[in-house]
């Protein structure tokens, strides 16, 4: 596996990555990313939020690479970006929801219904 370092002037950010709306108990208890892909996205997410929306543009080799990751033109090729591509891929895709009883409605035809009156009154 093809592991390539970063520079140190790439996906500067000012402050921490924190996504509250989807993991408002912090990304590190959801069980979704190990802690080192926490410590990446918190670190780099700001700037890596900005250039893969088109908000920043790209200033170093690094940064012109990770927008053609996130354009689906090349795959990742370092940690940073398969951590942000994973994250997306949780945030982006549709939450599963489980439950003991089906999903689909029974839909009864109008045959399958007994036409005769049933009689309810208890003496």
């Amino acid at each position: 596996m093809n592991i390539v370092e970063i520079s140190k002037d790439s996906f500067i950010a000012n402050r921490k990555f924190y996504d509250d709306k989807n993991y408002p108990r912090g990304m590190s208890r959801s069980g979704d990313f190990t802690l080192a892909e926490v410590q990446l996205i918190e670190q780099y997410g700001v700037a890596l939020q900005e250039i893969s929306a088109g908000k920043r543009e790209p200033q170093t080799e690094d940064e012109i690479h990770f927008k053609s990751v996130c354009d689906g033109e090349q795959p990742p090729n370092n940690s940073i970006e398969k951590a942000w591509m994973k994250y997306q891929d949780k945030v982006l895709s549709p939450k599963q929801f489980h439950t003991l009883f089906g999903r689909s409605k029974v839909d009864m035809d109008a045959s399958e219904v007994d036409s005769e009156p049933v009689d309810l009154d208890i003496d």
